[in-house]
């Protein structure tokens, strides 16, 4: 691992910009990124962390030569981080899910949070457990409230083993290959904000969607 890793501060703030933080993490560089894709994945606490913007500068850190260790080895840690992390999220919710979320009063388990994963959840079923992985916040309370719900663990295993895989394979590998490309590096900052708005389309959309219909249900 490289330690002149590139760094661009133009367009995000430090703590939001992926190329900062994971150019300030030097030899610990990879360690740090599986703790934070499994917290984000896992831990409740977890939910702001920009996971897709991590797994893709990561992808184009490697493309680069900024990280020497082999993109196949990246992957495999972070989708094994991403698949343990959501085991953890839904033992989280089986064990302490109803205590935790049925405080109205709660700043930071708020009730809008719950109410919006479970909507995910009841709307796509079993596979929201694998589209959530690309929606930010949903992708942290849906593995505890699949743990709350008591949903079946074989299953919720083998959604979740499929999301980790699309999810941290593949933005990785996305990245990986876009970095190769001169236009991708050169405007990287760009790029990041790129994936950072694609990655809360689906909430806005939500959003959109929830207004048009409240709307209607008042129009009548």
């Amino acid at each position: 691992m490289r330690a002149d890793l590139p760094v661009n501060q133009a367009l995000l703030p430090d703590w939001l910009d992926p190329e900062v933080i994971l150019s300030s993490l030097g030899p610990y560089l990879l360690p740090v990124l599986c703790l934070i894709i499994f917290a984000e994945c896992g831990l409740l606490l977890g939910f702001f962390l920009p996971g897709d913007s991590l797994l893709f500068t990561a992808g184009l850190f490697v493309a680069k030569g900024y990280i020497s260790t082999p993109l196949w080895v990246i992957c495999v840690l972070l989708t094994v981080c991403a698949f343990i992390g959501n085991v953890v999220g839904y033992f989280i919710g089986y064990k302490a899910g109803p205590a935790l979320f049925n405080k109205p009063n709660s700043k930071l388990f708020k009730q809008e949070h719950v109410a919006k994963t479970h909507g995910f959840f009841e709307k796509y079923g079993p596979r929201a457990i694998v589209l959530a992985r690309f929606v930010p916040i949903v992708r942290t309370f849906i593995t505890a409230v699949a743990g709350v719900g008591r949903m079946d663990r074989q299953k919720f295993f083998t959604y979740s083993a499929i999301g980790g895989v699309l999810w941290a394979t593949g933005v990785t590998v996305l990245g990986y290959f876009l970095g190769q490309i001169d236009f991708i590096h050169k405007n990287l900052e760009a790029m990041i904000l790129l994936i950072v708005l694609i990655s809360v389309l689906p909430i806005i959309f939500e959003v959109l969607k929830a207004r048009r219909e409240k709307k209607k249900a008042a129009g009548l």
